[in-house]
């Protein structure tokens, strides 16, 4: 079964968690475009924020109601992919250029649930880590950073600041977590802890892998 077919199977199995009158975090990225339709599949009454204006446009084709974050302080559910889980609950997002969005949601979800295919499963975290740089000082940050490049041919986040990647090694992600934060100029990497995970579907084949 290819990728595609695996995040859709994982996908639609992630709607069926959402119950009417939720509050819910929508993700950025290739399996929450599987996501979007099966939601709207389901004829609930739904309050949704997306962590993209690429995710907004899609889930209001799709007939979801779509409210600025502002309004909501907390989610029932969020729901997005990884670009990595690693076997201790780690997560790898950005590869959509909007994890430091993503990561606001997930803190703010009472249950964040993560939908992926079965090639992002690894054994342990690696390079590249995704980045979010204020442009202020952009050249200090990097230097600071030691290993990592601003991604070329990215359009910046969806809050105007550019998507780099952190190169060098991993090693402990929750270190590696620390340090990255601690950089001036650092907006948010893209390093999910496992406390933040509340349930991870993952598409084999024609069914579903549950991890929590």
């Amino acid at each position: 079964m290819s990728g595609e077919a695996e995040k859709r199977v994982a996908a639609e199995a992630a709607a069926e968690l959402v119950e009417d009158g939720m509050v819910v975090g929508l993700g950025t990225g290739s399996t929450v475009a599987f996501l979007l339709p099966a939601l709207a599949a389901r004829g609930l009454s739904l309050r949704c924020v997306a962590t993209s204006p690429r995710t907004a446009d899609a889930a209001r084709e799709v007939g979801l109601r779509v409210e600025a974050f502002e309004s909501i302080d907390r989610f029932d559910v969020a729901i997005d992919g990884a670009d990595q889980i690693a076997p201790d609950g780690w997560l790898v997002k950005g590869g959509g250029a909007a994890h430091t969005r993503e990561k606001v949601v997930a803190a703010a979800a009472d249950r964040f649930v993560v939908v992926a295919d079965s090639s992002k499963p690894v054994d342990a975290i690696r390079a590249p880590v995704p980045l979010e740089l204020l442009r202020y000082g952009l050249a200090a940050t990097l230097r600071e950073l030691g290993t990592a490049e601003v991604r070329a041919g990215t359009p910046d986040s969806p809050d105007g600041n550019a998507i780099a990647d952190y190169t060098g090694e991993i090693g402990d992600p929750a270190a590696l977590a620390a340090r990255l934060s601690a950089v001036p100029g650092v907006v948010e990497h893209g390093l999910f802890p496992p406390s933040l995970v509340s349930d991870v579907l993952i598409g084999r084949g024609d069914t579903v892998e549950h991890r929590s």
